[in-house]
């Protein structure tokens, strides 16, 4: 499996602006961690912590975890994905430099479900021009649909108002979304983008 990527909105300037920001030492990057249940989100950030994956329980709450990488801070809040959690997203949508979205690529009969949740968070005030990357995971399955097929579904080319980028990705191998890969630089890349932006507000 060979890891996909679309891009749009200048992503040609998200690893200069890297390149600019790596000699600022200790730079924090916060990235909230979302997605339906059982797409793979605790298992993905596991797979970035280099962690054990062999025990994975669903997300209740929330978890939080710190990544060291190409001079970033990452830390990382991961919210339980369940149906009576998702109302609860927005406690943590504040001070978001990057979200994540993670999408089980194999789970066809939720695709409607997980576009009306990633649709509804952009339309979030609080979110407002946040970079999104989007996981789309469980690559390793049969039946996983390519990541330009999600993306097409998800109409993710009519996002005007940020840096977006969709990503396959298998979280159970750790194939596209390696520490140190290059869509681990543009997620850090985009989110020091959005701290610039932030702090010149």
């Amino acid at each position: 499996m060979r890891p996909t990527r679309i891009r749009c909105h200048n992503p040609s300037g998200l690893l200069s602006i890297l390149r600019k920001l790596k000699s600022t030492p200790d730079q924090e990057v916060r990235i909230l961690l979302l997605g339906l249940d059982n797409g793979g989100k605790t298992t993905l950030l596991k797979q970035l912590a280099s962690e054990d994956i062999s025990h994975i329980t669903p997300t209740q709450g929330f978890n939080i975890k710190s990544v060291q990488s190409q001079g970033f801070k990452l830390n990382v809040w991961d919210i339980g994905g369940q149906r009576k959690i998702r109302p609860y997203w927005r406690n943590y949508f504040e001070n978001t430099d990057v979200l994540i979205y993670v999408i089980d690529s194999a789970d066809r009969k939720r695709f409607e479900e997980t576009g009306q949740e990633l649709a509804e968070l952009l339309d979030e005030e609080k979110l407002s021009g946040v970079p999104v990357l989007i996981f789309a995971n469980k690559q390793d399955l049969l039946t996983a649909a390519p990541a330009s097929e999600i993306a097409e579904g998800l109409n993710l080319h009519t996002i005007r108002d940020r840096m977006w980028q969709i990503q396959s990705c298998s979280a159970l191998t750790g194939e596209g979304i390696q520490v140190g890969s290059r869509s681990q630089a543009r997620l850090m890349s985009t989110g020091a983008s959005h701290l610039s932006y932030r702090a010149s507000l």
